[in-house]
């Protein structure tokens, strides 16, 4: 009996930290599956591969990508690592150089 309850606290510690990593792997795994089901024709996506691709179409087990233009490869679905979400321009005003901006910049010439 003595035994037992000294071994009650690791036992508990182990089984919260087994309980805690079980959870993030399910949410991680829901993730991934919500994002297969929502691939639409036309998405960019990465591979598990590191490919970027856009996606020409789709199946239910796989996906068609075009990796070049008018060249098109058939992939699984499970090969889907995430979507490249376009980049949303911003103002010109965002990229104009300011003098601050200019003389920061070791080499660049300015017309003063």
């Amino acid at each position: 009996m003595q035994q037992l309850i000294v071994f009650l606290p690791l036992l508990v510690i182990l089984g919260g930290f087994m309980f805690i990593a079980s959870r993030r792997q399910k949410r991680a795994m829901q993730a991934t599956i919500d994002l297969h089901e929502s691939l639409q024709v036309g998405d960019r996506v990465h591979t598990t591969s590191g490919l970027q691709a856009t996606i020409a179409g789709i199946t239910d087990d796989t996906v068609d990508l075009e990796i070049a233009p008018g060249v098109v490869t058939t992939w699984m679905k499970l090969a889907i690592r995430d979507r490249i979400e376009p980049d949303l321009e911003d103002d010109d005003e965002s990229h104009e150089v300011t003098e601050t901006d200019a003389a920061a910049e070791p080499g660049r010439i300015t017309n003063d």
